[in-house]
């Protein structure tokens, strides 16, 4: 792909600690991968202008601050015509971006365009944002919820 990063294996060691733990010491960094700190500094910053390295992030645990029901919401779109002044999906598109419950929006293949990923306080939590949010946009067609029991696998980090 173009703009990729060649990632030789010191790279990929250098990026599985970091996913670990993005506050690491580079003298730590430096111990775990064999490389003098300075190296990895140099490597580091090499990462994060390539755009390996997109952001470091606290990660929070939902249910630790009162989101303890997970949604995953397929959303049906209406569909575009000759007629329509205005293109749902670009709106919707632009509306998924202001509502806070949404923390994860991917576009599909198939019969639904999008997933959404909502976290929410609880059911009540919940109603409110289907029927006062997501179905009130003009773009939505159908939606369809499937809600998380338990989690087997959670992770963040990218297999390297």
């Amino acid at each position: 792909m173009e703009g990729d990063i060649q990632l030789d294996a010191i790279d990929r060691r250098i990026l599985r600690a970091l996913q670990q733990d993005g506050r690491v010491t580079y003298d730590a960094l430096a111990a775990q991968v064999n490389l003098s700190a300075s190296a990895v500094l140099r490597r580091v910053r090499r990462l994060e202008e390539g755009g390996a390295i997109a952001a470091y992030v606290a990660l929070v645990r939902p249910e630790k601050v009162g989101l303890s029901l997970t949604a995953y919401i397929n959303v049906r779109l209406e569909k575009q015509t000759e007629s329509h002044k205005r293109n749902p999906m670009d709106l919707f598109r632009a509306a998924v971006q202001t509502w806070p419950e949404v923390v994860e929006c991917a576009a599909l293949t198939g019969d639904m365009d999008y997933l959404l990923r909502v976290l929410v306080q609880d059911m009540a939590h919940y109603a409110r944002f289907i029927s006062e949010t997501l179905l009130k946009h003009p773009s939505v067609q159908d939606c369809k919820t499937s809600f998380v029991l338990d989690r087997l696998k959670n992770t963040t980090a990218v297999p390297l």
